[in-house]
């Protein structure tokens, strides 16, 4: 090995792209990507700034690199399926994997320069939509209004401060009903009562919407 590769892996203590993009990810999961920063990427890593710069010119190129790789956890529409199992597959991929990197889901569209794994979902949902019967405007309309519930529902649910049925009848329980006295707010507290009772899922939210969606884009398929 030539004397300055040599000297470039030992100052890197084995740094790689895939481990810089791979440390980003995991600084952004736990903190955010507002306050990520070349200088607390290379502190995680245990390196100098200077050497992150070896592996991705700058902040940009990481958060390229970074929405790249979400893109890649996202499962494809599958092949051999009617366009809605496949979309519905794709879309509920999509939400458990922002649900990963919430981080994310300010980005997935701000990107200028995709990579690879980007490019490949991008082609495949386009695809999916085109070859069921979709006109390129109408495929078009499609992936924006799929996306947009997507996100939406993604960013909402991350603000929630409950996940699953049994911490929503502990919320409803011990916080709603008691600011809602029945006289003053009774559809509320008729409505937080009976989901408690029913041992409503907010997670059901998602499935219920996307399918309302598939179901009204069925009528466009073929249209011009």
């Amino acid at each position: 090995m030539p004397a300055k590769v040599q000297h470039q892996a030992a100052s890197d203590g084995g740094l790689s792209k895939p481990r810089v993009v791979a440390e980003a990810i995991r600084l952004a999961d736990r903190d955010g990507v507002v306050g990520l920063s070349m200088r607390r990427l290379a502190d995680a890593l245990g390196t100098g700034a200077m050497s992150i710069y070896h592996y991705v010119a700058n902040k940009e190129e990481l958060l390229d690199a970074m929405i790249n790789v979400v893109f890649d956890e996202i499962e494809l529409p599958p092949e051999g399926t009617d366009w809605q199992s496949a979309m519905r597959q794709r879309a509920i991929s999509a939400r458990q994997v922002l649900a990963r990197h919430p981080w994310a889901i300010g980005l997935m569209e701000s990107r200028t320069s995709p990579g690879p794994a980007h490019l490949r979902h991008r082609e495949a949902v386009t695809a999916c939509l085109r070859k069921a019967g979709f006109s390129v405007l109408m495929a078009t309309h499609a992936n924006w209004l799929l996306d947009v519930y997507v996100y939406g529902f993604a960013l909402q649910a991350s603000s929630l401060p409950f996940d699953t049925a049994d911490e929503f009848a502990d919320m409803a329980e011990d916080v709603y009903l008691p600011q809602l006295p029945p006289d003053e707010f009774p559809y509320l507290n008729e409505s937080a009562a009976a989901l408690v009772a029913a041992g409503y899922d907010p997670a059901e939210e998602f499935l219920f919407g996307l399918d309302l969606v598939l179901t009204a884009l069925e009528s466009l398929r073929t249209s011009d």
